[in-house]
């Protein structure tokens, strides 16, 4: 067997070189246009929500700057794990202290630190200073999910890029590519579905494709990705709605106690797809869906407060039949 076989997806189709990366355009460009002069690239600070290619966007740096013994003078480390000041005084000390330079052409050694916002605030102060004092041997790459958890004087020695949601249409077309190469034909309607559920982490995107692909081989349709997903099937929730709008509260009440028997959803999670399902209602004006997400916001909250799902859910149902009765059944049945 080959051994590429055994290999999660994410890290067989991680890209290698920053040319690879997919839909991040503005921030390849600025970044590779610091690599055609090394020496002057500075700190570098990637925030962004996860699965968008921070982590990946780092390696490639590395593998640009030193090629194939990248990792000889880079010191890569999760600051989730070690965080404390102790790993900023001591393995990042002794790793930023020393210069790289006599041994090829590497400019300077590089310490990438994934997950750096949950490093304490103690650690963060230290590693001000070693950012400061080991700029001639050393750079650095900061990985957090939320930059504003990040110290100011640290921030203000990085150029910050901030990955955003990754584009629809680009996640799809790479999901595609992948699926060709594993010898899948993967639907359109099934790729939207896995980027639809994804919410913008290709990550995650991939990890469910490859999950489709254990179920089903060959091509993978929308209703395999909604098995593997454990999601109702759209139109399902969207009768729910209409039923519920139209003034039927009992049948609405019925279909929904169907959907959480079938697929074993949670409370937060019908909540979740009535809201996206809501948002492609054509026969609802904007404002009606701005008073309905209210409602299901109040909802929501009560959720995660731990009231009884059964009870809260039914009494959501009621309010949208209460909305529909009220502007005389917005859509009618």
């Amino acid at each position: 067997m080959n051994l590429n076989d055994e290999v999660m997806w994410v890290e067989k189709y991680r890209p290698k070189t920053l040319d690879d990366i997919v839909d991040l355009n503005h921030i390849v460009e600025s970044i590779q246009a610091f690599l055609k002069n090394p020496h002057s690239m500075p700190h570098l600070l990637l925030a962004g929500i996860p699965g968008t290619g921070k982590t990946t966007v780092a390696l490639c740096i590395a593998r640009e700057l030193f090629g194939d013994k990248w990792k000889s003078f880079t010191l890569e480390l999760n600051a989730s794990d070690e965080r404390g000041i102790n790993t900023v005084r001591d393995r990042i000390k002794d790793f930023s202290r020393y210069s790289r330079t006599g041994f090829g052409d590497a400019p300077y050694s590089l310490i990438i630190l994934d997950e750096s916002d949950q490093m304490t605030g103690a650690a963060q102060t230290a590693l001000r200073r070693i950012m400061e004092t080991s700029s001639r041997t050393s750079r650095f790459i900061l990985i957090c999910n939320y930059s504003s958890k990040i110290i100011e004087p640290i921030q203000s020695r990085c150029a910050i890029f901030r990955f955003s949601k990754l584009d629809k249409t680009a996640m799809v077309e790479h999901l595609k590519k992948i699926a060709q190469n594993e010898n899948l034909r993967l639907l359109d309607e099934a790729a939207e579905r896995i980027v639809e559920y994804s919410e913008g982490d290709l990550r995650h995107a991939i990890n469910a494709l490859q999950t489709t692909a254990a179920y089903q081989t060959g091509v993978i349709d929308e209703q395999t990705v909604l098995q593997v997903f454990g999601e109702a099937s759209p139109r399902q929730v969207q009768l729910m709605l209409n039923k519920a709008l139209s003034g039927n509260f009992i049948e609405a009440r019925k279909m929904m106690y169907d959907l959480i028997g079938q697929y074993g959803f949670s409370g937060s999670e019908i909540v979740r797809q009535m809201q996206r399902e809501l948002l492609k209602v054509p026969h609802l004006t904007d404002n009606q869906k701005a008073e309905l997400t209210n409602i299901i916001g109040e909802y929501d909250y009560r959720l995660t407060q731990g009231a009884n799902s059964d009870i809260q859910l039914s009494a959501l149902l009621a309010q949208f039949s209460k909305f529909g009765k009220q502007k005389g059944n917005v859509i009618e049945e």
